[in-house]
């Protein structure tokens, strides 16, 4: 890894940023930002995972549901009407409710190794979202003529990567071609972060190997066979957990990929050159 200096940073007339962190610490709220000030490209991870990766699946599903409805199903079949999915950088609820929950069916919980289907779904897309970082780069430049580039990724990219291997397939190439900022999160903002999906659980992607045994834990703790849990009730359960398997992992990416900024320096950034003297105090505190 060979990071610039804050002097370098500054002169750059090509600013190549991926943030990283868990999902609520300000990613969007800075692309957003820096989108707005109008030299920047936004490329979002999730918004490439929903509308590239996973929108036929997701479309797939609400027409799965539609046709439990004969007046629908007879509309759908007669091509009458169509079914698509409207996510956005700021709504990315048709990915979420798309990976889903386990649990009771008619608690609208999936079946275990329905949700572990999609789980890997989402995977195998994150990455190749990722890897699609480059490309985004060079079209922003070709087509849109945009020389700084802002990579939004989402809370998962920890879990589709090994920050402690220094050949690792998706870090290498996204540390080529960017730098890479950890917005690093404090137990505060942790027990805010647990505080707000406790009032309104989401769904999330979750390392297989993690999620294997959060379940299995959760099942033999209560008693409880896969169609009597409540998926809310699990998925609470276990983001306390996820944060703290995830922040490690976060960790080892700034020090071996990158560098990191606070997550309440990032709260209070409002404009592109606060957030280019962010990024340049954080070079020259690494250094």
């Amino acid at each position: 890894m060979t990071l610039p200096t804050a002097k370098d940073w500054r002169a750059a007339t090509e600013k190549r940023v991926l943030l990283f962190g868990m999902s609520g610490l300000g990613k969007t709220h800075v692309s957003n930002i820096l989108r707005g000030a109008g030299d920047w490209f936004h490329y979002s991870i999730d918004y490439r995972i929903g509308t590239r990766y996973m929108n036929e699946a997701i479309v797939d599903n609400f027409k799965r549901e539609a046709m439990r409805n004969p007046f629908l199903a007879n509309l759908l079949k007669s091509d009458s009407i169509y079914i698509a999915s409207n996510l956005t950088f700021d709504n990315l609820s048709p990915l979420s409710t798309y990976l889903g929950k386990p649990g009771n069916p008619e608690l609208g919980g999936l079946p275990f190794a329905e949700y572990l289907r999609r789980q890997e779904q989402h995977r195998v897309a994150e990455v190749s979202a990722l890897l699609d970082t480059g490309h985004f780069i060079r079209r922003a430049k070709d087509i849109y003529r945009y020389d700084n580039f802002i990579c939004d990724s989402g809370g998962s990219i920890c879990e589709v990567v090994d920050p402690w291997d220094e050949a690792d397939p998706v870090l290498v190439p996204l540390a080529e071609e960017t730098l890479m900022v950890w917005i690093e999160d404090t137990a505060e903002h942790r027990d805010a972060l647990i505080a707000r999906f406790d009032r309104a659980p989401k769904p999330m992607y979750y390392q297989p190997a993690f999620l294997a045994a959060q379940w299995d834990e959760y099942l033999a703790s209560n008693g409880l066979s896969e169609a009597e849990v409540d998926p809310d009730a699990f998925i609470r359960w276990t983001y306390a957990r996820a944060l703290a398997h995830r922040r490690p992992r976060y960790k080892a990416m700034a020090e071996n990929w990158g560098i990191s900024v606070k997550a309440g320096d990032v709260a209070r950034v409002q404009s592109q050159e606060a957030f280019e003297d962010l990024i340049a105090r954080a070079l020259e505190e690494r250094g």
